[in-house]
């Protein structure tokens, strides 16, 4: 986004809402109407984080919402707080810290557990505001009686009391929660939110602390709502027990796909439509409770129709008049440039250096890793030294990727000993081992596919340059020094400038492999772990990626498995070869070439052949 339009949909929106209450009365909306929008227009902006930026699908905010709004209402009704704005902000913060403490349980799970541990949730707090709290929260009665807001400027006192009255207040109040959501969504944190809504595994892999990433945005999820809630309290003057129903939950999700799920405006359009059709069906076409079924067949069409929900198929319409989107053969067309010289990119000293230590860079010993029965990996001994380029070559089934997988600590070994730089991190994590230095390119490309080229490689960057985890919520990617010079020139150094801005979908092939490659370069790895670099590539294609991998080794340490042996032993200064699991041999390409047990184990006998 250019400096010229950043703060576009910020100042349209305070235009739309300030117009809203002279124009909409003409069009014959009702003030109470209005106003029930905002309050669930503001609830979606919190669940739009956590479900359309973060891709987790919580059928519990009806839990935060009841909560953020029966502690503010209590304040007021039955603990006569003087301050509406102040029991708002309390019962926010209380809806916050519920959020936290069940994020630590229900954030264990993904996907479908993850989502029935919210229905859950919401169930309990429903039973326990009926019941055991009801002396709190009026059980089936509610608590009636709360205050109308009322601001003391000194020479001016503001009472807001409803309908029209109201609605200046709770414009304000949706005006702050959507700048204070765009700064978010804007931020590096919003960024590692997206990539972890595209790809989680990948999100660890190139060093971002995914689970608390997650509890934040759920955190900040159940702050939205419960302020909502509260702010429900005030629009009524009472605060209703079906705050807490699962039906609450259905509803804002379904607003949030109507409207558009991950624009954060999305919701306000949804509600918007589904409370004006709500008062339609019932007010204008007498239908009762049949507007259910009415407004549900609605929401299949929409589904069904405009699965990006209103806002993306208004976007779609407009790039398709405007011609902004290119055809895909226009697309695949597009000219990548390559440097006129080659790039290198010096290694330069990160914060995971280790500069003390003089020894071997990596060392692993005795590694084994069984999986049941099968023996993947057997009592193998590996060392790589600092400027070392060094290949591994076995037969399909060696365990060659498995190897890989324990060295970046994916997956722990089930017995043996990881040493790099010196620390011993053998049992440690994906995350904690790429902060220290160590990453690994993937044989199945991992990427974040809905992303853009330059997106992708400022993920990976972002990790290196802010650790694992950091709340910068408010903060601009332009302000975390030195992001914009490492991402441009990982871009330059795997000939991907030309693609910055392309969608990472729209890349062809070996363009997806050298963005793999960009992504664990962009965090400036003492030691990278390619796996099979060149599969699936054409043969320019790999003459090109070779050529490349050649201008990255400069000054690193690499370590490379391929089938293409020819290209390995053309890169590699030593290679390692394994055999069912366990190391075979190690040297030389001269010397792995001429070596019989490798000839008949890898080569097929080829030395028979030979004598032959």
């Amino acid at each position: 986004m250019t400096r010229r339009n950043r703060f576009l949909l910020e100042i349209v929106a305070a235009v739309l809402l300030v117009a809203a209450p002279f124009v909409l009365p003409l069009l014959g909306a009702a003030p109470n109407t209005v106003n029930r929008v905002l309050v669930w227009g503001l609830f979606g902006l919190g669940f739009d984080i956590l479900f359309g930026y973060t891709g987790l699908l919580s059928f519990g905010q009806s839990a935060f919402y009841g909560t953020g709004g029966f502690v503010a209402a209590w304040l007021l009704t039955k603990a006569g707080f003087p301050s509406v704005l102040l029991a708002l902000i309390i019962g926010m913060v209380a809806a916050a810290v519920v959020g936290y403490l069940i994020g630590l349980l229900a954030l264990r799970r993904t996907g479908i557990y993850f989502a029935m541990i919210t229905v859950a949730i919401a169930e309990i707090f429903f039973f326990v505001e009926f019941n055991p709290l009801s002396d709190f929260t009026g059980g089936e009665n509610g608590l009636p009686g709360v205050p109308n807001p009322v601001l003391n400027l000194g020479f001016l006192t503001l009472n807001f009391t409803s309908g029209w009255s109201l609605y200046p207040f709770l414009a304000f109040c949706y005006f702050v929660g959507l700048v204070i959501a765009l700064r978010i969504v804007r931020s590096p944190v919003g960024a590692v939110f997206e990539a972890i809504r595209e790809n989680p595994l990948r999100a660890a892999a190139v060093g971002h602390n995914v689970q608390s990433y997650k509890r934040t945005a759920f955190v900040i999820a159940a702050a939205y709502a419960g302020i909502a809630g509260g702010l429900l309290g005030v629009l009524q003057a009472f605060m209703p027990p079906d705050a807490f129903m699962f039906e609450t939950s259905g509803q804002l999700i379904m607003q949030t796909v109507i409207g558009g799920r991950g624009t954060l405006v999305g919701p306000l359009l949804g509600a918007g439509v589904w409370l004006f059709l709500q008062d339609f069906l019932q007010a204008s076409l007498g239908l009762g409770a049949a507007w259910k079924l009415v407004l549900g067949v609605v929401f299949v069409l929409l589904v069904c129709f405009l699965r990006q929900g209103i806002l993306g198929g208004l976007r779609d319409l407009w790039l398709l008049v405007t011609g902004g989107k290119r055809k895909p053969a226009e697309q695949a067309a597009a000219p990548v440039a390559a440097p006129a010289q080659p790039l290198v990119m010096p290694m330069r000293a990160t914060h995971h250096a280790n500069k003390d230590y003089q020894g071997p860079l990596l060392q692993a010993t005795g590694l084994t890793k069984r999986f049941g029965g099968v023996v993947a990996n057997q009592g193998i001994d590996f060392t790589v030294n600092a400027g070392e380029l060094r290949g591994i070559i076995g037969p399909n089934g060696a365990g060659k990727s498995t190897f890989f997988k324990m060295l970046t600590c994916e997956i722990p070994p089930t017995s043996g000993r990881i040493v790099f730089e010196g620390r011993d991190i053998t049992g440690m994590d994906v995350t904690d081992v790429c902060q220290l230095g160590l990453t690994k390119s993937y044989q199945v490309n991992q990427l974040f596919n809905k992303l853009t080229v330059r997106q992708n490689v400022t993920i990976a960057a972002l990790a290196e340059l802010r650790g694992k985890f950091r709340l910068d919520l408010l903060r601009s990617p332009d302000k975390v020094p030195g992001l914009r010079e490492q991402v441009e020139h990982t871009l330059a150094l795997v000939h991907l400038t030309a693609r910055a801005d392309a969608p990472v979908a729209e890349l062809a092939y070996g363009e997806k492999r050298r963005l793999e490659i960009g992504l664990a370069l962009a965090s400036s790895p003492s030691l990278l772990l390619l796996d099979e670099p060149l599969a699936g590539m054409s043969p320019s294609e790999r003459v090109e990626t070779v050529a490349l991998l050649k201008t990255i080794a400069k000054g690193r340490t690499l370590v490379i498995i391929d089938h293409d042996m020819d290209a390995l032993f053309e890169l590699a200064e030593r290679i390692t070869v394994l055999q069912e699991g366990k190391l075979l041999v190690e040297g030389t390409p001269e010397e792995i070439k001429a070596n019989t047990l490798v000839q008949e184990a890898y080569l097929g006998g080829v030395h028979e052949a030979v004598a032959a």
